[in-house]
Order: structure tokens, then sequence, then C-alpha cells
């Protein structure tokens, strides 16, 4: 139990600037789920099991639109495609975590990936406890955050038009600062021009899927140039 706490105590502080953007971003998924006529519980729910960040709010679109399985299954694939790279570069720190390993890969997010790659447990401190206890806290700030935006925009009565925005401003903010602190701008481009691309050939309805893919082939074949200049 004491190894436990040691491990936690070491953990939260390298958390506590994903606490500050889960706490914003899940409250923000919990309100627009309740929304759309869902109930608190399925974004406790969808937080515990499906755990992907942004395809948590694309997947509330895909539920309330027409149902298309193969679109789903795709969308999910491409746009969580690159958990395949955290994964494959995670085999030899997951190596010996024993039975919390499912868990490890399980809540594997790009925040918890990050910290997990640039951080090791401090001396004294047992290295899987510090990977599992990390890996859980940052979970337990998004489904509590999730739950917290859901019961809110249960009781309070307001106009939650546009708040599914907030995750469109995300992703423009995290775009501008990515070209701003990076040097090789391939990426970016490449972002921007392929879905334009993709949606005046195959049209609002039908572009999302070809610009996935077509991204992540460009990606894959410009790869080592990339990072030749990063």
């Amino acid at each position: 139990m004491r190894k436990h706490w040691y491990a936690i105590k070491a953990a939260f502080p390298y958390t506590i600037p994903v606490m500050a953007g889960y706490l914003f971003l899940g409250m923000v998924f919990g309100i627009m789920l309740v929304s759309k006529g869902f109930h608190p519980l399925w974004a406790v729910l969808m937080s515990v099991f499906i755990y992907a960040g942004s395809m948590q709010f694309l997947s509330v679109n895909l539920l309330t639109s027409a149902f298309n399985p193969l679109s789903a299954f795709l969308i999910t694939l491409v746009v969580n495609a690159r958990h395949l790279f955290y994964g494959i570069s995670m085999l030899k720190k997951f190596n010996g975590t024993g039975a919390r390993k499912p868990y490890l890969i399980i809540g594997l997010t790009d925040e918890t990936y990050s910290i997990l790659c640039s951080t090791d447990a401090p001396e004294g401190v047992d290295s899987v406890s510090f990977m599992f206890f990390i890996t859980l806290l940052n979970q337990v700030y998004w489904v509590s955050a999730s739950l917290a935006g859901s019961l809110i925009g249960s009781v309070l009565a307001f106009d939650a038009s546009g708040i599914d925005f907030a995750m469109t401003a995300l992703f423009v903010t995290i775009f501008i600062n990515q070209w701003r602190t990076q040097r090789e701008h391939l990426p970016a481009v490449t972002g921007i021009v392929v879905p334009a691309l993709c949606l005046l050939i195959f049209g609002p309805d039908k572009f999302i899927i070809p610009s996935m893919v077509l991204i992540v082939l460009v990606l894959t074949v410009f790869r080592k140039t990339i990072e030749r200049r990063a």
C-alpha cells in the first residue's frame, strides 16, 4: 500500500497540466453529449470504455447521424491510427508490467504517451506503479470532467448550440502552436491541402475518409524527409 502511495505522489505533479486541459475539454464533451439528448450516464460510459478524446467528440455526431457502421469503423481507424505507432514505441517500456499492461495500453492517450515517453520514475518509486498511476489519474480527470459537464448540461437550461465548435477551436490552436514551434511544415501543409482537395472532389459529406487516408499515405511516404528536417 505504501509503495502505491509513493507512486501516486510521484505521478500526480506530472499530470497537473493534463488535468487542466482535460477538465475543460471533458466538460465540453459532457455538455455537448446531453445537448444531443443523451443521458449523463453515457458520458461516463464513453469516457471509461472509449476514452479517445477527439474520437469521443466525433462519436457524438456518428451516433446522431444515419447508421453507417463501415464509415464509423474507417473514421475511427484513421483518426486513431497514430496509436499504432504509440504502441510499437512503448513495447520495450511496457515489457514486464504484468497484469497492468492491458490497462496501460488502453489508457495510452496522446497526453499520457507524452508523459511516459519523457519521464522516468523517480528514484525509489516503482516504475510500473508510476506509469500505471499517471495513466489512471489522467483518465480519472477525463471521466470526472465528462460527468460534471453532462450533469451541468442536464440541470442548467441554456443554449448549447455551437459548443461542438470547441473541438475545432482546440485543433486550430494546436495547429498554430505547432506551426510556430516546428521547423518542418510539410505535415501541417498536408493537413490543409489534402482535405481541401478532397472536399472539392468528393463533396462535404464524403471527404473525411479519403482525406484521412491520403494524409496518412503522404506522411508515410515522406516520413524520413520530415524526420530529417525536423
